[in-house]
């Protein structure tokens, strides 16, 4: 830098021309000079520069700088705001100096020497007040967050290239690669003006240290910076080794946080410029740089942490998006720092903010991640709005930009103690850090399993934990010898026990899978499993028996009641028709073996017990069947039994009468039983039955012609008005010979594959789109022509041919939707079967639905299976788990002929239905309460998420009526009648010209 004092003359005390009185200048020249002619012109030019000089400056004046005083004591002083900032003014700058001890002002002017130099210059004044010389350093840092600024940030440059005193020469620099900074000495007394060429219009901060003060704060803040560094570096390489080690997907999201921000104030800290040659303006596009890897960094975690991606789909693509963008800024950076740092804050903040959110409601849902990130982001929190006040200057001090510094590191050690809290939640034992010993023995520990451990060379039993306590017995009590068991063990188990013992001894091999019952302190008896297997010695012979013996009562006795429960009816505990028919067939085997056996069939109906039901609803229809089954069991012996064959229908094998008379007197008494009034809830309630009997007199009859007779009998006595005893007659069975014969023939229709399927539409109400079909299984008959359902269907159901007509229908169904999709393509419908009471009663239905979906290839999820909670009555226990089982394989469940009878809404909420059938004759009800039920039942429904078929859509105006209340789907003639798979085959192509094949 060039400073020219006035016109750049001195005199001969080398004070510069401007420095002095312009009077005297002259005088000087004039006196020095007016001894020759040719000084003399030389002073008179001068003079007349001197004066064009000083008119310039009078038309171009700078004001004068006020000093600042400096004292002994003042170690360090903020010039920033007392200094003058002078833009766009060229190489070369005019000043006035600030008033010196004598209350001059002098002009300099200062023009500049670096080609850096931006045109801008800064000046400040310093007075010293003391006696003494007085030696300090002008510092200017390269960067400073405090106010910064949000967009466009200003990331720091170099700021003074120079320093130019109103006295002296230019101030010397001092090495330093954070700041800019300049000695000066200032004499006692003196004023001193000072003109700094600047590299950039900003000048953030400028200060006047005494070199002490300013070395030890250095020292200071490079052993914070120290520190801190180490502590980021530390961690970043911690948590790399973690996710080496664990490889949870939130470790390496959590490690390259950590490393940003190990980046970030290394660069900050000026860490990265001791490592490599770094310019100030290279620093900015690495200060850019590390705050987009900042940005990014937090965006990761978030998204890894919470596992964004399975809550929503779209929120990964945003990330994605997200990620990709700062990515780009990367680019950004290189050629635009400010613009990448300022996009890069913002998404840091808009990350933040979106966080709050996303913790907000997964908290909410107690999505565990989310509530143990709570702590970090409130930091997060905290972090941002000191950041927020410091880049707008809000907050401005030396200590809060390496405090935020730290603050960074603080934030990313909390986020690895949250991350290490939950990806070691199960402590030291995860995968990969124990043994496949140890990990046996915490399975065993897990399983809660008693270790069982035979010593047979010392002949020591011994259970860890000790399994006597669990028995009400002292602790170690059946620790010892094997033979001390055999006392607890039941007797009729005892002799399996120890046959099992010998065997697994003498074999040497196997494994020892036993169950046996042991009694308890109390009489008790417990069910036990033991399942071990023998350790062998160096000699051959076995030497232990090691295994896990549990207590498996309550399997036991859920199996016992599983059984019984698929063999007796659920509400009288009665022998069901599948137990009857067994215990019919054992009596006749003791029959034909011993003659005095011969048993009786009664076959015992109800009459008009359906209007008891639809008149006081079927709970009491349940109680007063609960009270008769009371009644008959009084009169019957241990050897007989009763049954219950349907839902007003009993049966009886009566084997302890063998004279007519006596059985024809216990008929009369169950008769007279069941005429016995009923008090309920203040009213006698009177009941009838028909009775048909029949006594087994052929060696060779079978069950269920002797079910089938007495029920001959049954209906006879109906016939005759009820209320009547009727013992069997062989001219019964002419009676029944039309029903017989079209059963015969029904027979020879399923084998012969007369029965058809013929199916109806089911349409979407909102746009009359087809949605499914439901099967209706038809038969033409070559004699009777078309039979209709009505005729044959309750033969089926009398006799076991519903069962095969059932499956029939089924795999039908099942293999003409395969055939559509296979001609037409993936199309969206579904198919909707029928389902009997026999059918819901077999136990195997379950396995026979999924194997004849699965041989058809359809999708388990296209199909319905209908059945009416009549059906459900039956046995509901059964029925419940069938349709568990049924609903868990995808198959969807609809309840048919919904709100008719006494609908029980109970049932909507115990079983899988997912959809719900409203009666035709609902549907057909045009008056205002029939609406007003129609549009209950469809507000229940969808408040259960269920959908509406409804029945018997008579007009296009019911059908927009229905949609409006909220019904799903329709069927009736108006959508279609029911047609063949050929003619299904061609609406389908009809309707969905486009599907896809498959």
């Amino acid at each position: 830098m060039t400073v020219i004092h006035g016109i750049n003359l001195t005199g001969r005390d080398g004070a510069s021309a401007v420095d002095r009185n312009p009077v005297d200048v002259l005088a000087g020249l004039a006196e020095d000079n007016c001894t020759s002619p040719a000084r003399l012109a030389v002073t008179l030019l001068a003079t007349g520069l001197l004066a064009v000089l000083l008119f310039f400056a009078a038309v171009m004046p700078s004001l004068a700088v006020e000093p600042v005083k400096i004292g002994r004591d003042d170690t360090a002083l903020d010039l920033t705001a007392t200094t003058e900032i002078y833009r766009q003014r060229g190489n070369a700058f005019q000043i006035s100096t600030a008033a010196g001890a004598d209350g001059i002002v002098r002009r300099i002017e200062v023009r500049a020497n670096s080609p850096q130099h931006s045109g801008d210059w800064a000046v400040f004044a310093l007075a010293n007040v003391t006696d003494e010389q007085i030696d300090r350093l002008i510092v200017a840092p390269h960067f400073r967050l405090v106010a910064s600024g949000l967009l466009w940030p200003d990331l720091g440059s170099s700021r003074i290239l120079g320093i130019t005193p109103s006295e002296g020469f230019a101030l010397d620099r001092v090495p330093s690669s954070e700041d800019d900074v300049f000695r000066i000495t200032l004499n006692p007394g003196t004023v001193i003006t000072f003109v700094a060429e600047l590299a950039s219009p900003e000048l953030p901060q400028i200060y006047l240290w005494e070199p002490e003060a300013y070395k030890d704060t250095v020292n200071a803040y490079t052993l914070y910076r120290g520190i801190v560094l180490g502590i980021a570096g530390l961690l970043a390489v911690f948590l790399t080794i973690l996710f080496v080690v664990k490889g949870t997907s939130m470790l390496p999201a959590t490690a390259a946080l950590a490393w940003a921000v190990l980046a970030y104030v290394s660069v900050d800290f000026g860490f990265l410029s001791k490592l490599i040659l770094v310019t100030p303006g290279d620093e900015r596009v690495w200060r850019a740089g590390t705050e987009v890897l900042l940005a990014t960094g937090l965006v990761v975690f978030l998204f890894t942490y919470l596992n964004l991606n399975r809550w929503h789909t779209n929120l990964s693509y945003v990330t994605v998006a997200w990620i990709l963008g700062l990515g780009a800024l990367f680019a950004v950076a290189i050629y635009d720092p400010p613009v990448a740092a300022g996009i890069a804050r913002i998404s840091f903040a808009a990350t933040a903010i979106a966080g709050v959110a996303l913790i907000a409601y997964l908290g909410f849902n107690r999505y565990d991640r989310a509530v143990m990130l709570i702590p970090t982001w409130a930091l997060i929190l905290c972090w941002l709005f000191g950041a927020w006040v410091t880049v707008t200057g809000q907050l401005a001090n030396d200590i809060v930009q390496p405090a935020l510094g730290g603050g960074l590191v603080l934030i990313v050690l909390l986020m690895g103690f949250t991350v290490m809290q939950h990806a070691f939640a199960g402590g030291a034992y995860h995968q990969g850090l124990f043994s496949d010993m140890e990990r046996q023995a915490m399975a065993l520990a897990g399983s809660g399993d008693t270790v069982w451990d035979w010593d047979v060379t010392r002949d020591r039993v011994v259970t860890s934990p000790d399994l006597s306590p669990q028995l009400g017995l002292s602790p170690g009590a059946l620790s010892g010898p094997a033979r001390n068991w055999l006392p607890r063990i039941h007797a009729d188990d005892r002799d399996r026990f120890r046959t099992t013992l010998d065997v697994l001894l003498e074999h040497r091999k196997g494994r020892l899978n036993h169950q046996f019952r042991m009694r308890a302190e109390d009489g008790h008896y417990h069910w036990m499993a033991l399942r071990a297997r023998p350790v062998i010695g160096s000699n051959g012979e076995v030497i232990r028996c090691v295994g896990t013996i549990i207590d498996v009562t309550e399997q036991k006795t859920s199996e016992d009641r599983l059984l019984h429960d698929a063999v007796h009816d659920n509400l009288t505990g009665l022998p069901n028709r599948q137990l009857f028919v067994d215990r019919l067939q054992t009596m006749i085997r003791m029959a034909e073996q011993n003659p005095d056996v011969r048993p009786s069939v009664f076959m015992i109906d109800l009459d008009r017990f359906k209007k008891v039901n639809d008149k006081l609803g079927m709970s009491v229809g349940d109680t007063i069947l609960l009270a008769l089954t009371r009644r008959l069991k009084r009169l019957l012996k241990p050897q007989d039994t009763l049954a219950r064959i349907s839902g007003d229908q009993f049966g009886l094998v009566l084997v302890s009468e063998q004279d007519a008379v006596k059985v024809a007197a216990l008929a009369e008494a169950i008769s007279k039983a069941i005429a016995a009034p009923i008090d309920f809830a203040g009213q006698d309630i009177r009941l009838t039955a028909s009775i048909g009997l029949v006594t087994w007199v052929e060696s060779n009859a079978q069950p269920e012609d002797l079910i089938k007779d007495a029920e001959l009998a049954m209906y006879q006595a109906k016939r005759f008005g009820g209320d009547r005893i009727e013992p069997f007659r062989p001219a019964f069975r002419t009676v029944g010979s039309d029903r017989q014969r079209l059963e015969s023939d029904l027979r020879r229709a399923l084998e012969r594959k007369e029965l058809t399927l013929v199916y109806q539409p089911i349409v979407e109400l909102k746009d009359a789109e087809i949605a499914g079909f439901e099967a209706l299984l038809r038969w033409e008959d070559p004699k009777r022509g078309t039979v209709p359902p009505s005729e044959f269907i309750p033969v089926a159901e009398a006799s076991d041919l519903i069962l095969e007509m059932g499956m029939y229908s089924l795999k039908r169904a099942a293999d003409d939707l395969a055939t559509w999709q296979e001609t037409v393509g993936d199309i969206p419908v579904f198919m909707s079967v029928n389902l009997s009471s026999a059918q819901l009663l077999k136990s195997d239905l379950c396995n026979d639905v999924i194997k004849a979906i699965s041989a058809s290839r359809c999708d388990p999820a296209q199909f319905r299976l209908e059945l009416t909670e009549t059906l459900v009555m039956h046995n509901p226990q059964q029925a419940l788990m069938t349709l568990s089982r049924l609903s868990q394989a995808g198959i969807g469940l609809t309840l048919d002929d919904f709100g008719t009878g006494h609908s029980s809404l109970s049932y909507l909420t115990r079983f899988p239905f997912n959809t719900i059938k409203i009666d035709k004759s609902l549907v057909i009800d045009q008056s205002d309460k029939g609406d007003v039920l129609i549009r209950s039942i469809v507000n229940l429904a969808k408040q259960l998420e269920m959908r509406v078929v409804a029945e018997g859509v008579s007009s296009e105006d019911d059908a927009i009526k229905l949609s409006e209340m909220g019904c799903d789907f329709g069927q009736s003639f108006l959508f279609g009648p029911p047609i063949g798979a050929e003619s299904v085959q061609k609406l389908l192509k009809e309707r969905f010209p486009v599907a896809k094949p498959n």
